[in-house]
């Protein structure tokens, strides 16, 4: 399963459109619903926005790796903040990828697939 964090709609509609034909999804818009999806079934992988409401990315992604429940969840930053800074603090904070926005949709189905193996 993958959690899909963005808090835009269309950003979510799109990710859903690329994967919901191979991989079961829960959809999120928010950090804190992240947070409780996870609580309610691990998932495989978390695509995972910065710039969200209530908790951002970096955040969520540093509690998820700080705690031994879910530090092995496989975290990828998704995100528009794209200079070396952001990407460095994203992996700092324990994401394992970190991929800018705009994406494109083949590559990053391959990446996904890639980092499910």
């Amino acid at each position: 399963m993958i959690i899909i964090a963005d808090d835009e709609p269309n950003i979510l509609e799109l990710l859903r459109m690329i994967f919901d034909k191979d991989y079961s999804l829960k959809l999120v818009a928010t950090g804190k619903g992240v947070l409780d999806a996870v609580k309610r079934e691990r998932p495989d992988l978390i695509l995972l926005d910065v710039m969200m409401p209530e908790l951002n990315g970096y955040e969520v992604c540093e509690i998820l790796k700080n705690d031994p429940r879910t530090k092995d969840i496989i975290v990828a930053m998704l995100s528009a903040k794209g200079q070396e800074r952001d990407i460095i603090q994203g992996l700092k904070l324990g994401a394992d990828h970190y991929i800018t926005k705009p994406f494109d949709p083949t590559e990053l189905k391959k990446m996904v697939h890639e980092m499910l193996k």
